[in-house]
């Protein structure tokens, strides 16, 4: 990506919003001058960063705003989408990059409304919103180049991987895109045990997301799987054992996270046929 190249946003809801921030926090090093924000109404964070660097803002992308873009990064919800998709393809330039990251929409569909551009389509996490974020790219037609620029803009939320079979996006999805709840509802779920047993609530609260969040960062640090390490932490006939004989007994847990990540993953095929 050239240091001119001009960038347009569209949409700055939650994700869009989280990417530009990214974006003058020192990571991406995007010029303002370079950005365009295309956004009818703007949250109040969003507003703040707008003032704050100078940066263009405009209702929707004409084709006179449109013609020098070099890259397009959608972020509008999907119906949204459906309802700008024709004024876009009109007013984007044929070479431009564009990058989706809308839930639902595969690449086939958006080549369908915007031509045959290069599309790169991405699935974020809330994490994102905070730089710890997990974000899986797929392509259609993306070489090294493009690939490069999607990084570099998209890297600003956390870390960045690709899969070359973009059916495997509701899969993607079932596991880092609907993960963060899974674990919200653990660490809930867990504080809502200890309270059971007499621990303040405040104090069961603290301690189960801590205890989470440290676990995590270890198993970042360690570079060991989470099976060594669940092994390391469990003592033969010691109180984790107990804990995780409940958990796993059966294939309790197991087969539940099987079950929940498969059900997140068929939702996301059915959003994506109903999007087409």
């Amino acid at each position: 990506m050239a240091k001119d190249d001009r960038i347009a946003l569209i949409g700055a809801g939650r994700m869009g919003g989280a990417l530009a921030t990214g974006w003058f926090r020192g990571k991406g090093k995007i010029d303002p001058e370079n950005l365009i924000v295309c956004a009818p109404r703007l949250p109040a964070d969003m507003s703040a960063l707008v003032r704050e660097h100078g940066i263009k803002r405009i209702d929707a992308l004409g084709p006179r705003t449109g013609k020098d873009v070099k890259i397009a990064l959608i972020a509008v919800k999907p119906q949204v989408f459906h309802e700008i998709a024709e004024d876009l393809a009109a007013a984007l330039p044929e070479d431009c990059l564009v990058i989706s990251v809308m839930a639902g929409i595969n690449i086939r569909a958006l080549t369908d409304v915007l031509g045959e551009r290069p599309v790169i389509r991405a699935m974020p996490n809330t994490p994102t919103s905070i730089g710890k974020g997990m974000i899986v790219c797929a392509g259609n037609a993306a070489g090294e180049a493009l690939r490069a620029d999607a990084d570099r803009l998209l890297k600003v939320g956390g870390k960045v991987e690709w899969i070359d079979d973009e059916r495997l996006m509701g899969a993607v999805t079932g596991v880092s895109g609907s993960g963060p709840a899974y674990f919200f509802l653990l660490a809930e779920s867990l504080a809502g045990a200890g309270e059971s047993l007499g621990l303040p609530r405040e104090l069961a609260e603290k301690l189960a997301a801590e205890t989470l969040i440290g676990a995590g960062e270890l198993m970042k640090a360690s570079g060991l799987t989470p099976q060594e390490l669940r092994r390391q932490v469990t003592s033969p006939n010691g109180t984790t054992q107990a804990a995780l004989d409940v958990m796993m007994g059966g294939s309790a847990l197991p087969e539940l996270m099987r079950h929940a990540v498969a059900a997140a993953e068929r939702r996301s095929r059915q959003l994506g046929e109903s999007n087409r």
